[in-house]
Formats: structure tokens, C-alpha cells, sequence
């Protein structure tokens, strides 16, 4: 199991337990786990709503792409442990991280 920590916009942080192997990226399964996230593009890396902060464990994760990237740079709130749930895929790097969830609410 992979075990990550998110945080709401209340401050209020729940741990999940996900199977390896899932294929799944960060976003669906905030959406999946009832997480108040827009997610209006599905996951193109086009629209932002699915902005998390990378409270913990950011040195593990994977880089961000130029797409993802040229999105954040759009946010005002955007900052270094910036990422979109939508372009991390879940997998062993996240592992006792600790994302916050900063994007646009349903």
C-alpha cells in the first residue's frame, strides 16, 4: 500500500491508503475519495483547479512537466511546492507525503 497524507481546506488531514499498481493519477483519487475538487479539465494539465501544495516529501516526487508548469505560473497563489494532482500519477515517490488541497471548489 501507498500512504499519503491530504490535507482539506480546513486544515482538517486524513491519511489514505492506496493499492500499488493503481494507475491512477493524484486527482482522480481526490475525486474518487469525495474530495471537493473541480478538476474541470480532466486532467489535461489545462485549467489549475486541482492545484495542491506539497506540504511534505516534494525532494521525492517526480519533476513537473512544461505543461504543468506554464499552468502554475498563471496562479497568483501558486509557489515552489506548487504541483496539479492531475500530473502526479500515484506511485511508491508518494509515500508519507503530505499534499493540501488548494484548487478551485466545486
Amino acid at each position: 500500500m501507498i500512504r499519503f497524507t491530504i490535507e482539506d481546506r480546513t486544515g482538517d488531514r486524513q491519511e489514505l491508503e492506496i493499492p500499488e499498481g493503481i494507475n491512477l493519477s493524484l486527482m482522480e483519487v481526490l475525486k474518487a475519495s469525495d474530495y471537493n475538487i473541480l478538476a474541470t479539465c480532466g486532467g489535461m494539465a489545462l485549467c489549475a483547479t486541482c492545484h495542491v501544495q506539497v506540504l511534505q516529501g516534494l525532494e521525492q516526487l517526480p519533476g513537473s512537466n512544461d505543461a504543468e508548469l506554464d499552468m502554475l505560473d498563471t496562479l497568483p497563489d501558486a509557489d515552489s511546492d506548487s504541483r496539479l494532482a492531475c500530473q502526479l500519477r500515484v506511485d511508491e515517490t508518494m509515500e508519507g507525503a503530505v499534499f493540501r488541497i488548494r484548487g478551485a471548489e466545486n
